[in-house]
């Protein structure tokens, strides 16, 4: 039976020949150590999540940057349509009248189902006589007595009337106000196709900067715990609000 100083020299050899301290080290055997391709899998990791930090970070204060003032401006007008019927607000009724020269009413369609616009030398003549341009606004032209022309658009109602027989125009603007005309750009109500098309970028932009900003949660997460509970309440919050409260 061999002596116990015998097996302690057979399991470690190093310390008996003398065998350099850092051999195990060079030969990728430590345990102490990371192996020899872990250092370099760690390295990537880090360039990898530094790429995606700069590129979230970038996309989110650019879509930041675009949607500020729009988001401000949402913001507040979502308050006071909350708050509509609490704001007190009293419109304020403009009418003005003219007369076309008698050249000109037979210029005018015959009575009919058509909605196109006031021929252009007429609508000039009726701008000229009223504060109101009705150049482009589709007409109707479904009476036999007069043409009719609506021109509604963000906080204010309005419309012109040409009397067929006499060429009277008679033209009403009623103004809700600077409130409703910003509640109406909130709600994109008679605001046109370049306000339309603005809000549909606004939205997009809005998207990006949420998307963005949950990517970023998730990567700082780790050293920041209330991230995924404030997320969730985030979502529970309104989720618990319509289904309790809204009937």
């Amino acid at each position: 039976m061999e002596s116990a100083d015998a097996l302690e020299q057979r399991a470690e050899p190093s310390r008996v020949t003398g065998a350099p301290a850092g051999a195990g080290i060079a030969a990728g055997r430590s345990p102490a150590g990371p192996g020899p391709r872990t250092a370099p899998r760690k390295k990537k990791n880090r360039k990898a999540r530094a790429f995606w930090l700069k590129q979230l970070h970038t996309w989110h204060w650019v879509s930041a940057a675009i949607s500020l003032a729009a988001m401000f401006l949402f913001a507040v007008t979502g308050i006071t349509l909350n708050h509509a019927a609490s704001i007190g607000a009293e419109p304020v009724v403009a009418k003005s009248e003219g007369k076309l020269p008698p050249a000109l009413l037979a210029r005018l369609h015959p009575p009919g189902d058509a909605v196109d616009p006031l021929p252009a030398d007429v609508a000039r003549a009726v701008a000229g006589v009223i504060p109101l341009d009705p150049s482009g606004r589709a007409a109707d032209w479904s009476s036999d007595d007069e043409v009719y022309v609506a021109m509604p658009g963000p906080g204010r109602d309005a419309w012109v009337s040409i009397d067929r027989a006499s060429g009277a125009v008679t033209a009403e603007v009623t103004d809700r106000g600077w409130i409703s005309y910003l509640n109406d750009l909130h709600k994109g109500r008679n605001t046109g196709g370049a306000w339309f098309w603005f809000i549909d970028l606004f939205a997009a932009a809005c998207v990006v900067f949420t998307l963005t900003g949950v990517l970023l949660l998730q990567l700082h997460a780790k050293h920041r715990p209330m991230t995924w509970p404030l997320v969730g309440l985030s979502l529970i919050a309104p989720l618990l609000l319509a289904l309790l409260f809204i009937h």
